[in-house]
């Protein structure tokens, strides 16, 4: 028994001396600028121009790109519930992960209805959820953990009505059952506030987990784009802080940080050693808070701002439109061609302007391999910025949640398919119960009309082939369709407001096994998202004909 005791000392002797030189030589798995993917940002009550609380998604990259309402169930006693892997990237080609149960825990008798996609988003409850991932130091992985984050989301969803309870919930779990996933942001957010939760695994030896969560101020405006923002920690303030037991312990046993030095502990800096910020960070907090004069050369940014003036929910969805234009991070900024004279019949030479434009095929969402063969052709023409809206975006869904409405109008996600700079944006209520059934075929793997993303990807792509002729068209369908549903979303939340106090007044109305019928006011919201979903899907194949005609004999 000696023996064994001494070479467990041994070993682990041997393991903080091998995780100490990988913290030294700064192992952590990488989420480039270039291929980053995910921006969400955070808007707290009192920040916002309505009261909304918000918090958003931007899922860049090869991921599923179908959608589905969970609906609300019940189950039997002893019931349990499988946690799965894979299952979340369906149709992704490059995703070798194969689907599978990996283990189960145990079931509540009641789970609410939920919006599920890549990564799931809202509940019926108004608890909604954004997500970047944000890497992490390597050692930390253990593909032991039970949970992926996508599961942690769901199980969330089903149980929880509020930010705290989810942070909670999912943090216990991890810590049980074990987190097998790369280093996660959620930005979790219910009708009251918003908060940034981070999560990695604890170690390649151990199944577990180490998590904290900050809350964003109700008067500020936070940001998350794949990379560690939690610094200090102030662990007394339960308000604004929370975290997991092993939070500075494991730090301590992994070699990353020593209490006894003059350090201070950062959750960045400890978990994940990389510059707390990206330029998408940059961009969106300096631009609500021009004021504080913030640099992109700063050591840290501010983890969150107060605005210089509120946000509204369309500040937001133009974020997510973002290309830079006009600044100097601007990516197509040196791709101009100068206007050559136009001539008259007769020879005499038209006026016209003779300033530089931009070339008409100048595209602000190029990605990666297009702009290297520009720069490859005329060297410093472009400096490569990750844009906020991207080609590459599978889905993108900005979600408000409002504490004067019940819980079923409250909650809007502004969905949009593909690129959030091209698509229009569809809004789904928390009380949706269903959604068309093009919704549920994912369209990664290949062009099919019977998946909704092609309405929109087919006719995004042909526009950024000629982005200087074909904008106005985007531009224009984009503002027609929202204006549509800010000018009609009152007065639907309205009549929906009315049927659901007449509704509050009746006595329920049971089904044969003693459940709640669905009410009338819910068929309503889903008749409404449904028909507004068809508009838009309608909308953009009829401009992707517009281009085919207009590009018929070449671009």
């Amino acid at each position: 028994m000696k023996n064994k005791t001494t070479l467990q000392s041994f070993l682990l002797l041997m393991l903080v001396i091998f995780l100490a030189n990988l913290n030294s030589q700064a192992q952590f798995i990488p989420v480039s600028e270039e291929d980053a993917s995910c921006t969400s940002i955070m808007v707290g009550k009192k920040a916002s121009t309505d009261g909304s609380v918000i918090t958003s998604h931007s899922c860049d990259g090869n991921y599923r790109t179908w959608l589905t309402i969970e609906p609300h169930k019940y189950y039997d006693k002893g019931a349990t519930r499988k946690i799965r892997w894979g299952t979340l990237h369906t149709e992704t080609p490059w995703d070798t992960r194969r689907v599978i149960e990996k283990g189960e825990i145990p079931q509540v008798e009641e789970t609410y209805a939920y919006y599920n996609v890549a990564y799931p988003a809202m509940n019926e409850k108004q608890l909604a959820m954004g997500e970047t991932t944000i890497g992490g130091k390597r050692e930390l992985r253990n593909d032991d953990g039970l949970f992926l984050i996508e599961e942690l989301q769901a199980v969330a969803l089903e149980r929880c009505a509020t930010a705290r309870e989810a942070i909670k919930l999912m943090g216990e779990l991890a810590t049980k059952y074990g987190y097998g996933d790369f280093g996660e942001c959620l930005t979790v957010a219910d009708k009251n506030e918003v908060w940034h939760f981070e999560i990695f695994g604890a170690s390649v030896f151990e199944i577990g987990a180490v998590w904290a969560a900050v809350r964003i101020p109700d008067n500020h405006v936070g940001v998350s784009a794949n990379i560690s923002r939690i610094g200090i920690l102030d662990l007394d303030k339960p308000d604004y802080y929370m975290a997991s037991d092993n939070v500075f312990s494991l730090a301590e046993e992994l070699g990353y940080w020593d209490p006894d030095s003059e350090k201070e502990f950062k959750m960045w800096e400890v978990y994940s050693g990389r510059k707390p910020y990206s330029i998408r960070e940059y961009f969106v907090l300096s631009t609500v808070a021009p004021s504080l004069g913030l640099t992109p050369e700063m050591d840290e940014l501010p983890f969150s701002v107060k605005p210089d003036k509120k946000v509204s929910v369309r500040d937001v969805l133009a974020f997510y439109r973002q290309t830079y234009e006009g600044t100097d991070l601007e990516a197509t900024k040196n791709l101009m061609v100068v206007n050559r004279p136009r001539y008259r019949r007769g020879g005499e030479q038209e006026n016209i302007d003779p300033d530089p434009v931009k070339s008409p095929v100048a595209n602000p969402f190029m990605g990666r391999d297009l702009q290297t063969l520009i720069n490859t052709l005329k060297p410093g023409t472009y400096e490569r910025v990750r844009n906020i809206a991207i080609s590459g975006c599978s889905y993108s869904q900005i979600i408000q949640c409002r504490d004067w409405l019940p819980d079923e109008i409250g909650g809007v996600a502004w969905f949009s398919f593909d690129n959030p700079g091209c698509s229009p944006r569809i809004p789904i209520f928390s009380g949706t119960l269903s959604l068309p059934e093009s919704f549920a075929i994912c369209g990664q793997k290949s062009f099919r009309t019977d998946a909704a993303i092609w309405s929109f990807r087919r006719t995004n792509r042909l526009a950024e082939g000629r982005w200087g002729r074909t904008r106005e068209y985007i531009e224009g369908g984009v503002k027609e369709l929202e204006d549509k549903a800010f000018d009609e979303l009152p007065l639907i939340e309205k009549k929906v407001l009315e049927m659901y106090k007449a509704e509050m007044k009746k006595k329920p109305v049971l089904d044969e096994d003693g459940h709640p019928v669905t009410p009338e006011y819910r068929e309503f919201l889903t008749q409404y998202t449904n028909d507004f979903a068809r508009a838009a899907m309608s909308r953009w194949w009829e401009l992707g004909n517009t281009f085919w005609g207009m590009f018929a004999r070449g671009m």
